[in-house]
């Protein structure tokens, strides 16, 4: 007759506490579901044509010079023909917020 040895119980839970240990967990943070979108033409006709009318010109005699990304939005600087500094302000979407006079 063959003699089996048995495990103690505490030595089977230890393993099977283990092998749960061993598996992989979901602790990644979460991929964001919206991903960001670049600046685009659109937000510079969009000012433009805000800063023509502001300043009722036409949009052809605005110069938008520069684009700058400024803690998840985007502002838009330009000038009239008439050297009249503006700011465009977008959200983080490319939605227009304002325009400021400089």
């Amino acid at each position: 007759m063959m003699m089996q040895k048995k495990l103690p119980l505490a030595a089977l839970f230890a393993a099977l506490w283990l092998a749960g240990c061993s598996s992989p967990t979901s602790d990644a943070p979460p991929a964001q579901s919206k991903a960001r979108k670049a600046p685009s033409g659109a937000m510079e006709q969009v000012c433009r044509d805000s800063a023509a009318h502001r300043y009722n010109t036409q949009p052809q005699r605005i110069d938008i010079q520069d684009l700058e990304e400024f803690q998840g939005t985007y502002e838009m600087r330009g000038i009239t023909a008439h050297n009249e500094d503006f700011t465009c302000s977008f959200d983080e979407d490319g939605q227009f917020l304002h325009l400021s006079m400089r």
